[in-house]
């Protein structure tokens, strides 16, 4: 399929073929879902953690004698029912990771590719070079391409001042290739890609 090639300053720069097996899927929102899960579940810290009744600084004496008080019989201040007694069963530091095999997460990276396709929100430009890192030009640029919040994605080399133009500008991510992923794509309403960035994704899926 064809697609127009656009100038990060203005107007078209011809015209470039996308590969129909990485960018003509038909999205399916549960393969979508499972690798955003699986991405937002690798990102989870899983430190957080409680004293269990063991942990709990406190005398390990009897706290009253057995019989005759009226109460409940009681061996330790530290059990669960007493106030700054241990927790039962509370969280410990654990992975929140899952597994999901390398070829079902490229199938994902297709079906969020292909869905900004069919949208008509992926955009292809020539390249990514500004003369000056300032975030005033290329802040102009976005607005008269009508990109709003856009995930810009070059090659394995980013001209560096479009990098510092864009640290300045929130709606904008930008990624090298090989830092491309399902979760980015989805958050962002636009994703933009360079040339060099479609001729490395079709290298990546051959």
């Amino acid at each position: 399929m064809k697609l127009d090639v656009v100038k990060l300053e203005s107007g078209k720069a011809g015209s470039i073929n996308l590969s129909e097996t990485i960018f003509g899927v038909e999205p399916r929102k549960d393969i979508l879902h499972r690798v955003v899960r699986w991405q937002l579940a690798r990102k989870q810290q899983g430190t957080h953690s409680v004293l269990t009744r063991s942990e709990v600084s406190y005398s390990t004496k009897k706290i009253y004698r057995q019989k005759g008080t009226g109460g409940a019989r009681h061996g330790s201040r530290r059990a669960p029912i007493f106030r700054k007694g241990g927790v039962y069963k509370g969280p410990i530091p654990r992975s929140h990771e899952h597994h999901l095999t390398k070829k079902f997460r490229s199938l994902g990276l297709k079906h969020a590719l292909s869905s900004k396709l069919a949208s008509g929100n992926l955009v292809i430009i020539e390249n990514t070079k500004l003369l000056e890192g300032k975030s005033k030009i290329l802040s102009k640029m976005l607005i008269n391409h009508g990109w709003r919040k856009a995930l810009i994605v070059d090659g394995a080399d980013i001209d560096m001042n479009f990098v510092r133009a864009a640290k300045n500008i929130d709606s904008v991510d930008v990624l090298p290739c090989a830092g491309i992923n399902v979760y980015d794509i989805l958050k962002k309403n636009t994703l933009v890609l360079t040339r060099a960035a479609v001729k490395a994704l079709e290298e990546r899926f051959k």
